[in-house]
């Protein structure tokens, strides 16, 4: 019986007029690409949790662990093969603009996995590492 490969999902490459993942009204290119390949630099906390969100979508682990802060950054990343990234919704935030050293960002991201819909919902918390906007953590979910 043949062996089964383990493979790494492999990345996956947007046309840069394709719409961005993310869910603002630009081509990925203009937007979250910009910042995936290091033209431009998140401004606010929520255009880099956006563009984190994409990263995941296009399975781009080294921006990812780029954006990361150095004190709870993971050694690498593995992508699940089986999911795909199908929306994101902002609730809110806190802070995280020009102005700001840290905020929040609460969301749910859409995906299916499987082929079975699914979401996941987090409350990021977000500072800025030698001036540039880096996820830092999710917060506790509140009870209650």
């Amino acid at each position: 019986m043949p062996r089964r490969q383990n493979r790494r999902p492999a990345a996956t490459r947007l046309s840069p007029t394709a719409p961005c993942p993310c869910g603002w009204p630009a081509a990925y290119d203009d937007c979250c690409g910009a910042l995936h390949q290091g033209r431009s630099a998140a401004t606010t906390a929520e255009q880099l949790m956006r563009s984190r969100y994409a990263a995941f979508a296009v399975r781009d682990a080294a921006y990812l662990l780029r954006t990361w802060h150095s004190g709870t950054r993971p050694p690498g990343l593995r992508f699940d093969g089986d999911v795909r990234w199908t929306g994101l919704d902002i609730l809110g935030s806190t802070g995280g603009t020009a102005f700001h050293t840290e905020g929040t960002v609460e969301f749910r991201a859409r995906f299916l996995a499987d082929g079975q819909p699914g979401d996941q919902y987090e409350n990021s918390r977000f500072g800025r590492e030698d001036g540039a906007w880096v996820y830092v953590d999710a917060l506790p979910e509140r009870s209650g």
